[in-house]
């Protein structure tokens, strides 16, 4: 496609921005061909006469584009005209077409949920990535987080999501679904979604965060008596490893003692000590290395935990 002169303006510019540098990594490891041979079967095809349905190539970028800053449907479109990065990652010249509408993305989304394709996409970018050796499967980190979903009775039915549930966080209550998330010790590549109900302990669902092949689990206080729990309770894989790759800091207290006999530790350093727990053939990565970024944290450290809010069925569009 021809650049106009407003692109050839912007692409002279003396400093790349953060977000043209986010997205051209996004760009260059996404596999795009991929994606679109596993989409396009069920993407809609040109019948008669009528206006032709949008590319699904530039859909695609569309989707992966809202998922990487966590906007709106609205709030993507507004971001196409707003940004000159955005619009040339999405392939979009508003010389001579217009973004596409909330609603065309809407109706996208609703297509990869009705055909479960979010979860195929994911394991499909993790194949990838295992491919290129980006993820290195010798060691997990574990961690799970809140995501917030509306708590009013004001709706048709007059009542809550069943789905969801109130849990407590600190002194402070919350409403929603929460996110087990199993991340690439030493690459921060996310490998591994759970989504359950906002009241499940961590620590339950810590088996089905690991893929066996680890040498070293990593977790924090939330995981404390893993390994106190039945084997029966480890689904799938190498049960043994599976069993004992994820111990915590309570198991190794035992023989080390609380702080590992440094008397006078500070604060910070037993904080950064608890995270980083049970070796079982490889040394422990440090939490404040290859730390998993926070939901909807701008500029994380790889987009591909973008897919969280709408890899399992039936979380709540964003």
């Amino acid at each position: 496609m021809q650049k106009s002169f407003s692109d050839l303006e912007y692409a002279a510019k003396k400093k790349l921005t953060r977000r043209d540098r986010f997205l051209a990594e996004i760009d260059s490891v996404t596999p795009w061909s991929k994606l679109h041979k596993l989409v396009e079967p069920f993407y809609p095809k040109v019948e008669g006469a009528g206006r032709p349905p949008i590319g699904l190539a530039r859909m695609l970028r569309m989707y992966v584009a809202q998922q990487c800053f966590g906007l709106s449907d609205e709030g993507i479109e507004d971001a196409i005209y707003d940004s000159q990065a955005i619009r040339a990652f999405v392939g979009i010249d508003l010389g001579r077409e217009s973004a596409p509408d909330a609603t065309t993305l809407l109706k996208f989304r609703h297509l990869l949920e009705a055909k479960d394709l979010p979860h195929q996409i994911f394991d499909a970018i993790n194949r990838h990535l295992a491919e290129k050796g980006l993820m290195m499967r010798e060691g997990t980190i574990v961690d799970a987080t809140l995501i917030a979903a509306p708590p009013s009775t004001k709706n048709k039915d007059g009542k809550r999501d069943p789905e969801m549930h109130q849990s407590k966080k600190g002194n402070d209550w919350h409403f929603g679904m929460k996110a087990h998330i199993g991340v690439d010790a030493a690459s921060g590549l996310v490998h591994t979604v759970v989504g359950t109900a906002g009241n499940v302990s961590d620590v339950t669902q810590a088996h089905a965060l690991l893929h066996g092949d680890e040498t070293a689990a990593l977790g924090d206080a939330g995981y404390q008596g893993v390994e106190k729990r039945p084997r029966k309770c480890w689904q799938g894989g190498d049960l043994a490893c599976r069993h004992e790759a994820l111990q915590t800091q309570g198991a190794a207290q035992k023989q080390t003692g609380p702080h590992d006999g440094k008397a006078g530790a500070s604060e910070g350093q037993r904080a950064r000590e608890s995270r980083a727990s049970v070796p079982c053939h490889q040394k422990p990565v440090p939490s404040s290395e290859d730390a998993l970024p926070r939901l909807g944290q701008e500029y994380c450290a790889t987009f591909y935990t973008v897919w969280l809010r709408q890899f399992s069925a039936g979380w709540p569009a964003i």
